[in-house]
C-alpha cells in the first residue's frame, strides 16, 4: 500500500520571506521536480495571493493557519473561505509553534480542521511530542491523543495529510533516526485502523517533519510508512529540490 500513497513534500516557510525572497524560491522551484511527488509551499498569508500567483500551477499553496468560521469579529484571522478566494487550496493546522507558543489546545485546531474540510480546503493537520514527553516514554499516549481530538471533525479523509512532527526536532538540527520516525508512524497507521478503519489508513498519507534536510531525506523516505515531509528552514533554500526528489 505503501506504493500506492503518492509522496507528499510540504514546506514551511513559517514567518519568512517576502517577495523578492519568494521570487528566488520560485527560481529554484521550477525544478526539475519529480513528477511522482506533490509539492506544497506554506507561505505567510500576507504573500498567498502573490505566491499562488507566480509559483507553478504543478505546485501547492498552503495558508499556514485559518481560523474556525468563516466570517465575524476575529481580528487578525483568515478563513479558509478567504484562503479559497485567494486561489490556494491547503492549509496547515496544529502546527506545533501554533500549540506551544499560541497555546492552541486540541479542540481549537479540530474545530479548525473541520471548517477547513467543510469549506472545500485539503489540509495538513500536525502533530508531536515535546522532548520531555519523549523522555518520559510518553510519546504515544501524546500523538494519540491529538488524533483522538481531530478524528471527529473530519469529514474526508481524502483531502488530509498527517504531519507527524516530533517538537524536540524542530529547526534543533536533531532529527529522530529513520527507525524512530518510522515507528511512530507505523503505530499511528495501526491506530488510525483500529480506532478509524483500515480503508482510512491504508491510503492517509503520514509525512515527517522534524530537521529534514537534504542530508538525511533519501533514508527516511526509504521506510514503509513515511509518506514524504514537511519541511521548514530547508524549505527556503534550493536544496529543497533534493528533498521533493528523495525518492526519485
Amino acid at each position: 500500500m505503501a506504493n500506492q500513497r503518492k509522496f507528499f513534500v510540504g514546506g514551511n516557510w513559517k514567518m519568512n520571506g517576502d517577495k523578492a525572497a519568494i521570487d528566488g524560491i520560485i527560481t529554484f522551484m521550477k525544478g526539475p521536480l519529480s513528477p511522482d511527488t506533490e509539492v506544497v509551499v506554506g507561505c505567510p498569508q500576507c504573500y498567498l495571493m502573490y505566491t499562488r500567483e507566480h509559483m507553478p500551477a504543478n505546485i501547492g499553496v498552503a495558508a499556514q493557519n485559518c481560523y474556525k468560521t468563516a466570517k465575524g469579529a476575529f481580528t487578525g484571522e483568515i478563513s479558509p473561505a478567504m484562503i479559497k478566494d485567494c486561489g490556494c487550496e491547503w492549509v496547515i493546522l496544529g502546527h506545533s509553534e501554533r500549540r506551544n507558543v499560541f497555546d492552541e489546545p486540541d479542540q481549537l485546531i479540530s474545530e479548525k480542521v473541520g471548517h477547513a474540510l467543510e469549506a472545500g480546503l485539503k489540509v495538513i493537520p500536525c502533530i508531536g511530542e515535546k522532548l520531555d514527553e519523549r523522555e518520559s516514554n510518553r510519546t504515544e499516549e501524546v500523538v494519540f491523543a491529538q488524533m483522538k481530538a481531530l478524528v471527529p471533525n473530519i469529514s474526508d479523509w481524502s483531502r488530509v495529510v498527517i504531519a507527524y512532527e516530533p517538537v524536540w526536532a524542530i529547526g534543533t538540527g536533531k532529527t529522530a533516526s529513520p527507525e524512530q520516525a518510522q515507528d511512530v508512524h507505523a503505530k499511528l497507521r495501526q491506530w488510525l485502523r483500529d480506532n478509524v478503519s483500515p480503508q482510512v489508513a491504508d491510503p492517509t498519507r503520514i509525512i515527517y517533519g522534524g530537521s529534514v534536510s537534504a542530508g538525511n531525506c533519501k533514508e527516511l523516505a526509504k521506510t514503509g510508512d513515511i509518506d514524504g515531509f514537511l519541511v521548514g528552514g530547508a524549505s527556503l533554500k534550493p536544496d529543497f529540490v533534493q528533498i521533493i526528489n528523495a525518492r526519485a
